[in-house]
């Protein structure tokens, strides 16, 4: 980089900051959440909502729990204050619902917000003007006494405008860009704000610290937060929030400490969309806190349905790495991710876990809508034996033995190498199907019938079909499969040991059927098959055919 010297730290440490914060570990509580989606999300997006989009968008906010929503800047343009209309006037906001407006504190804009607003049951007037140095001498070209001025004056006739029009209204004030002004200065001209609306239990005021740019780490936001908390007018009556972007990549963080330091309140986002780098994400936020038992007091239980109605309405994308929301962020590729998520699942089954705590996945998936099959294991080339065979039992209901899943494992894993693509869970299980299940050629068995010849014997009559002879031969074993592989062996020549039989019953649809795996070893190496039949003994006879099948053909190459 070749012109670092242009550069220099553009905010302003708190001095001596008590930083009691620090030695706090987690949120334990919600904070009020303002959801800024229709204003700063809209103003951001390449194609803004239309009025229809914009009712869709805040009945789902509505409908996951937002009780403080930001509609607008109801003066800026047309389409804004008919919007703000619209919601009142078809009575569209739930009694428990309060609306935000922003505004300048120039007369006419004031005005023209609180004649939109009129009639409103509840609704924040939104009052802000910038205060930083670089907008302070580059844009204003204002002192710091014209500044307060300025806020004083908006603070007033906001007082006056409210006193006329109908309508229940609390206020709320920023210092805009208040993470490039000095801390004594914001202080100054917040409490200036404060003693004008004169702040009560039954009537509080929201002071909003935004980042409005983020110049520096999250402690330094934290060390600005905890100072205003300490110093603000009438503070227990006073709403401390926030409204993080994310410009530096730490809007989470931000947040997360501003809370910490004494914020009360968060403006943001669904999936961070705003200006520039965008807001920060609430979904992030809330989900950081779910994840640790704390309520956020939101509901994200159906994400896929959050993603799909943001998507239509923005025609904007979630990323696929987005936290808890994107379409990767459970997804386990990786053979050794695979297998310990497997391995932890049955854990909590075995163990009847009270909290969650499955390697890799800091929520249960299932929490935000989304299933393992389709969403945690993913089969591809780097994929391992847990994640296929943990697949093949929840979606399939196969309970690959332990031997057999490294075998399996390798030929899904080589499919996928060679299509060079992700493979689906059915065709997964297509592959399973082609190359273990019940598989007649070369060698067939089209009968066979047993003999109980003592208290530890059986004995068997097969009929074998194989290149083209069909022959019926008798064998004795230990058990009925025992006697039909001595047979088998008997007959074709073969040296062979049947090292691995289970079984279990698999459930299709309406219907059980009974599914057995059996494992051949010859030299050293083991040929898998497995049989699917409504009766046990069938379904057995045809695994051992299945890997009779595998080992001939294996043989043969």
């Amino acid at each position: 980089m070749k012109n670092v010297e242009q550069y220099a730290p553009q905010f302003f440490p708190v001095k001596n900051p008590p930083m009691r914060w620090a030695s706090k570990t987690m949120i334990e509580k919600a904070p009020v959440w303002c959801s800024v989606d229709l204003r700063d999300g809209n103003q951001a997006l390449i194609t803004p909502m239309n009025l229809e989009e914009k009712l869709e968008f805040f009945r789902y906010l509505v409908k996951i729990g937002f009780k403080e929503i930001e509609i607008g800047f109801p003066a800026a343009s047309e389409t804004e204050y008919e919007f703000c209309r619209t919601l009142i006037e078809n009575d569209m906001i739930p009694d428990d619902v309060t609306i935000q407006v922003l505004t300048q504190a120039r007369e006419h804009i004031i005005a023209k917000t609180f004649e939109a607003l009129k009639g409103a049951k509840h609704a924040i007037v939104h009052l802000y003007n910038s205060t930083s140095v670089a907008q302070r001498e580059q844009v204003f070209k204002k002192s710091k006494e014209d500044i307060i001025k300025l806020a004083e004056l908006g603070a007033n006739l906001c007082k006056e405008y409210r006193a006329k029009t109908e309508g229940h209204f609390r206020f709320e004030y920023s210092p805009e860009s208040f993470t490039g002004t000095e801390p004594e200065f914001a202080l100054e001209i917040c409490n200036a704000v404060l003693k004008i609306w004169e702040p009560t239990p039954e009537d509080p005021v929201i002071i909003n610290l935004p980042v409005t740019v983020s110049h520096s780490m999250p402690h330094v936001y934290a060390n600005q937060i905890e100072y205003m908390n300490d110093n603000l007018y009438r503070r227990e009556n006073v709403v401390i929030s926030l409204h993080p972007h994310n410009d530096r990549g730490c809007a989470v963080a931000d947040s997360e400490l501003g809370l910490l330091a004494g914020g009360d309140r968060i403006e943001g986002t669904l999936f961070g969309n705003g200006e520039r780098t965008g807001n920060v994400d609430i979904i992030t936020l809330a989900l950081n806190m779910y994840s640790q038992g704390v309520d956020p007091e939101l509901d994200f239980s159906n994400m896929p349905e959050i993603v799909e109605m943001y998507e239509r309405v923005t025609r904007m994308h979630v990323y696929e790495r987005s936290p808890y929301s994107g379409q990767l962020v459970f997804a386990a590729f990786s053979g050794s991710h695979q297998d310990a998520i497997a391995k932890g699942m049955h854990w909590r089954e075995e163990h009847d876990c009270k909290h969650w705590n499955v390697p890799y996945l800091p929520i249960n998936p299932e929490d935000v809508g989304r299933v393992y099959e389709a969403d945690v294991i993913r089969i591809n080339s780097q994929s391992g034996k847990g994640g296929v065979s943990y697949l093949m039992e929840t979606k399939y209901g196969y309970h690959i033995p332990q031997k057999m899943r490294e075998s399996f494992g390798y030929l899904v894993k080589g499919v996928s190498d060679h299509a060079h693509k992700e493979l689906m869970p059915e065709e997964v299980l297509d592959i399973f199907t082609k190359h273990y299940v019940n598989v007649e050629t070369p060698v067939s068995i089209p009968e066979v019938h047993f003999v109980q010849k003592g208290e530890n014997a059986i004995g068997t009559e097969v009929t074998i079909s194989y290149k083209g002879n069909t022959e019926t031969v008798h064998g004795d074993g230990n058990g009925r499969l025992d006697a039909v592989s001595n047979a088998v062996k008997a007959h074709l020549n073969m040296d062979f040991a049947l090292t691995t039989y289970t079984e279990h019953a698999l459930e299709v649809r309406s219907s059980s059927k009974a599914v057995a795996y059996v494992g051949l070893e010859k030299d050293g190496k083991t040929y898998w098959g497995v049989g699917i039949h409504s009766d046990i003994i069938n379904s057995s006879i045809s695994a051992f055919l299945s890997a009779l099948n595998a080992m001939i053909a294996g043989l043969e190459k």
